[in-house]
């Protein structure tokens, strides 16, 4: 044991038997047996113990392979996540890491879960000078020599504890760190024998019984520490004469598995301590932060003893909305420490002398919103329906980054704070957003922001439920068509020109005149042009040419359904869908071809372990891999030289595209950087005018989120297809030519769709579609 340890220790077992002389001999004998031992105990042992009715929502777990980058990773703020502390010296303890020049060294904690048992280890990760780049990983082991390892594999990070409601994250604590009197004033309000007892405790049943009767109601509990734990986490909160006795029988057993630090911590973790802005708060360190702004460990004595008075009501003794009550209780409190020698008098003079503790109230941010918690509950209640009705606890591993999650988040809140700042009109207005990231190989989501994170108490759902006009974005899908097979005409390509000119077309109610959003037009342009420009005639002009109807189902295979009597303004988004099902279809991009289908849920088991349902990838098919990789190529020169410059990304092929709504309702960002996909959605909830675009308005939140979600996840393998060959055009005829020369333009085909070459005696290439 480390001698700084041994020293803390025993400094801790001396204060102990100064200030609880009044437990009795066999409470401090039980407290100093488990002290004793080769390193820090704590509760997590207990914590992988989950009761049959508890809840856990746990991220996906990260890996990080030789090669890989701890900058672009962010592995520190990665460990940050999973409460790691960052010292200046090689780790001798889990729960530590150190970044030096030439390795980064975790000493790693113990994890487990589904497929997966880590040991608690130390490993070096070995970086290439000057890059940070992994070249080696490494096990370090007591005896022997270290032991390469292929990657590291991250913990996943608890995301929510409950599927109803909101929970500040868990800030949970260690017995050596906090003063005595944070436990003390629990275990003398609630269970001051804990330490003596085994679980239940006769006395104080006997105790409770004869002052309820004699009061002729409910006014004492008898239930000690543990069996306040057991009911937590294990039994429904009906009071009845079987959930008494089971809950007494079931404190038993875990008196005789764990020991009595372990249980204490467990419940200082877990205990409610009421809502702060609508959000439950859980545990001591966590209440501590969120009705102080401070740590458990900087706690004073009055400010521990209101937490501890408040867990037998933490509603109607909660010290913002009753502080009278709270007064009151908290007094009791510390005559109770008074009383057993637990605190000496002039401390408690002191805190009785100051009144109700100022309060500075923390807003808690749980780690997911309202709006996921709603799309976990209905998966939950899909895949495991009886477990569901029956309030049954259950064990979710999502597919969520806990970074970028975080990341998504920053960028929302920070993007709409600017927008208000540069528009005065818009601060009176309900103006949010909406960022969904999927992984563009898998569909797995990777991060979910559903509304404006400064909007505490928001439930509604923009990425899955606001279904508004996309505008623009549906280009690249209308393209799908025209380059697979265009309805019952030859397929188009790039290189192929369309007439940009004013037009009608023909409607139920008389005719449309589509116009260019700058309100001219440019007579013959290539297909690719049209794109890179946006120009809304030529594209109307295409699915005219294609078809309206084949270009609708096209869009309904990407997963954009169009009504069969839809107006021809769908072409230029006039139909109306989500933030969701648009990041989906752009998932053809990446996968190439195919359609992947978003899933949140990687897995959901029991608190045993038992598997209830295991999520598996779907896809389908929307277009050939060539097709997609054509308009992959032009959807890259969108964001090179476009309308969609604003969300270019340094050292990342880009791909993306812009889109607005009508009357600039809706702004828009849809596209991909390595494997990462996502899109953003910037609007009104009540319908009025933003009075900005996508590129003004959507981009630079996508490209403040992709910044750092691109690098930090795999990247994407995406190799040409076969069937795609490059071409140099002529620009004036539209014909193949040897070789660059002046005047000529790279092009890409399918290989068995490419325009004739130039001849002396062919000079004009495939006519203009009109």
């Amino acid at each position: 044991m480390h001698v700084r340890s041994q020293r803390r220790r025993a400094e801790a077992d001396d204060q102990r038997r100064r200030l609880l002389g009044g437990v009795g001999r066999l409470a401090l004998s039980v407290l100093v047996a488990s002290l004793i031992g080769t390193g820090p105990v704590s509760a997590a042992a207990l914590d992988e113990e989950l009761g049959r009715n508890e809840v856990r929502v746990y991220s996906q777990s990260f890996e990080i392979e030789v090669g890989d980058s701890i900058g672009e990773s962010q592995l520190p703020e990665r460990l940050g996540q999973l409460g790691y502390r960052r010292v200046h010296r090689r780790p001798v303890e889990a729960g530590e890491y150190f970044w030096g020049y030439e390795n980064f060294w975790i000493y790693q904690r113990r994890f487990s879960g589904s497929k997966v048992d880590v040991t608690a280890r130390l490993l070096q990760l070995e970086l290439k000078r000057g890059s940070g780049r992994i070249k080696a990983v490494r096990e370090h082991v007591q005896a022997g020599a270290p032991k390469s390892v292929s990657a590291l594999r991250l913990a996943p990070v608890l995301m929510a504890e409950s599927l109803t409601e909101e929970r500040a994250p868990r800030r949970p604590i260690d017995l050596d760190d906090v003063p005595d009197y944070v436990w003390q004033a629990v275990l003398a309000i609630e269970d001051a024998r804990f330490f003596s007892h085994g679980g239940v405790d006769p006395r104080g049943v006997a105790r409770a019984m004869l002052k309820n009767a004699l009061a002729g109601k409910v006014t004492q509990g008898g239930s000690t520490i543990t069996q306040q734990l057991v009911k937590m986490r294990d039994l429904s909160p009906r009071r009845t004469l079987g959930r008494k006795v089971s809950e007494a029988v079931r404190a038993l057993a875990l008196e005789a598995d764990y020991d009595k630090r372990e249980i204490l911590i467990a419940y200082l973790d877990a205990v409610y301590l009421g809502h702060v802005h609508g959000v439950a708060v859980h545990g001591i360190g966590a209440a501590a932060e969120a009705y102080f702004s401070t740590s458990a460990e900087a706690l004073d004595l009055g400010q521990a003893a209101l937490l501890a008075g408040m867990i037998q009501g933490p509603n109607r003794l909660h010290p913002q909305r009753h502080p009278e009550r709270a007064l009151a209780r908290q007094r009791a409190v510390l005559e109770r420490l008074l009383k057993l020698g637990w605190a000496a008098s002039r401390d408690v003079e002191l805190a009785r002398r100051k009144g109700l503790p100022r309060l500075k109230i923390s807003p808690p941010h749980p780690r997911v919103g309202r709006q996921l918690l709603s799309w976990l509950r209905e998966s939950v209640e899909r895949e495991a329906p009886r477990r569901s009705a029956e309030d049954k606890g259950v064990v979710v591993y999502t597919t969520l980054d806990p970074l970028l999650q975080s990341v998504a988040e920053r960028a929302v809140e920070g993007g709409l704070a600017s927008l208000r700042s540069r528009r005065a009109s818009l601060r009176r207005l309900s103006l949010s957003a909406a960022l969904v990231a999927v992984d563009g190989r898998s569909g797995s989501v990777l991060a979910y922001v559903a509304g404006d994170p400064a909007a505490h108490g928001d439930a509604f759902d923009r990425v899955r439920k606001a279904r508004r006009q996309p505008g623009s974005v549906v280009k690249p899908l209308v393209l799908l068509e025209a380059l697979e097979s265009c309805g019952e005409m030859p397929p188009l390509t790039a290189s192929r020109r369309v007439l940009d000119a004013p037009l009608e077309v023909a409607v139920p109610a008389g005719s449309w005149s589509p116009r260019n959003t700058d309100g001219t037009f440019r007579g013959a342009v290539t297909v690719r042009e049209a794109m890179v420009r946006s120009l809304n005639v030529p594209f109307v002009r295409l699915a005219r040419y294609c078809g309206f109807a084949a270009t609708a189902r096209r869009l309904g295979l990407a997963g954009l359904p169009v009504t069969a009597n839809a107006p021809p303004a769908f072409v230029l988004g006039a139909i109306e869908t989500t933030p969701l099902e648009v990041a989906a279809a752009y998932t053809v991009f990446t996968s190439p071809g195919d359609r992947l289908t978003p899933r949140l849920v990687a897995r959901i088991e029991a608190p045993s372990g038992r598997r209830l349902h295991v999520a598996r990838k779907e896809r389908h098919k929307v277009v050939s891999s060539a097709t997609a990789y054509l308009v992959r190529d032009l959807l890259s020169e969108v964001v090179e030289r476009g309308t969609a410059t604003t969300a270019r990304l340094g050292g990342f092929e880009t791909i993306g595209k812009t889109g607005t709504s009508s009357d600039t309702r809706d702004a828009w960002f849809v596209g991909a950087a390595g494997s990462v996909v996502t899109a953003v959605w910037v609007g009104i909830d009540s319908g009025e005018s933003l009075g900005a675009g996508g590129a003004t308005v959507a981009a630079p939140i996508w490209r403040d989120f992709m910044s750092t979600a691109a690098p930090t996840r795999p990247g994407l393998r995406l190799q040409r297809p076969a069937r795609v060959v490059e071409r140099w055009i002529d620009r004036h005829s539209g014909l193949v030519v040897r070789e660059p020369r002046h005047g000529a333009e790279r092009f890409l085909f399918h290989r068995n769709n490419v325009p004739p070459r130039q001849r002396p005696w062919r000079r004009e290439g495939p006519r203009t579609i009109e």
